[in-house]
């Protein structure tokens, strides 16, 4: 976890929710209010963002008494208490929203992660995100996957190179592209991952005869049975990962096919947030 952006992040949200002030709060207690509250779980599903609480609410707002009764990754059912905290009415009132959101959300890509990564469990391929994520919300995003059993692939545009359609088709294929991309590499010194996308087995067989090593090839849109004759003709010379109309049916047939990944941009954008609700507790 890095404090700082989990820090710079909660204390934006707090500030779009709370602005000038909770005045609905303000209106009825006393700033000397105190209260305790619970967190439950209103449906089943793994539970995630409880760091998040934590870090709220023993780091920004110190006066509150914390008692974590979950952690994150473990499997929750409707009743459950996740956290319980006491403190300032003012403070667990008007942070109420902002933490119930957060942990819905993360709580919802952690089930649907988990569930998926269940189905291929008995196979050695691994279950990847993607940068289909809510702007601003990534990190928050990708660190629930992670706790769902999944693993994160590139955060962003900067930390690896992704030769996409697009690319390649602009600058006129596959080795074309590929030049370019190591020539600049070369030149700005930069050790990055090479990702390359291939739409059919001709595409494959282009990335393989190149003469410098690419880190993974990436299986587009391709059925099954492709994917299959794909890794095949890789033959562990590359890794490997199949993305594209890949979801929680179909998961298990593409994990058997022998590939290394499995990218699915559902588990950021498809996902059903959980229920969470606060209570008031004596």
């Amino acid at each position: 976890m890095e404090e700082a952006i989990l820090e710079n992040y909660l204390r934006q949200a707090l500030e779009e929710d709370i602005g000038t002030g909770d005045y609905t709060s303000l209106a009825i207690f006393p700033a000397y209010a105190q209260t305790s509250v619970a967190c439950i779980a209103k449906e089943s599903g793994i539970i995630a963002g409880v760091e998040v609480a934590k870090f709220l609410y023993t780091r920004l707002y110190t006066s509150v008494l914390l008692k974590c009764l979950k952690k994150d990754g473990e499997r929750v059912e409707k009743g459950d208490r996740i956290f319980e905290a006491t403190g300032s009415t003012l403070v667990l009132l008007s942070t109420e929203r902002v933490i119930l959101n957060i942990m819905q959300r993360m709580s919802g890509i952690a089930t649907l992660t988990h569930t998926i990564a269940q189905t291929i469990a008995h196979t050695p391929c691994r279950l990847l995100d993607t940068r289909k994520t809510t702007p601003l919300n990534r990190f928050i995003e990708k660190w629930a996957v992670r706790i769902g059993g999944g693993t994160n692939h590139r955060m962003g545009l900067y930390d690896a190179i992704m030769l996409k359609d697009n690319h390649i088709d602009a600058a006129g294929g596959i080795p074309r592209a590929l030049q370019i991309t190591y020539n600049f590499l070369e030149k700005k010194q930069l050790r990055l991952p090479v990702i390359v996308e291939a739409r059919n087995l001709k595409e494959v067989e282009q990335i393989l005869e190149f003469s410098q090593p690419v880190t993974r090839i990436l299986l587009d849109n391709m059925p099954p049975n492709l994917v299959k004759q794909a890794v095949t003709l890789i033959d562990k010379k590359i890794s490997t990962e199949a993305s594209g109309n890949i979801n929680l049916h179909n998961a298990k047939e593409y994990a058997e096919t022998g590939v290394d990944f499995i990218s699915l941009g559902m588990l950021t954008h498809s996902f059903k947030s959980l229920d969470l609700s606060f209570i008031t507790i004596n």
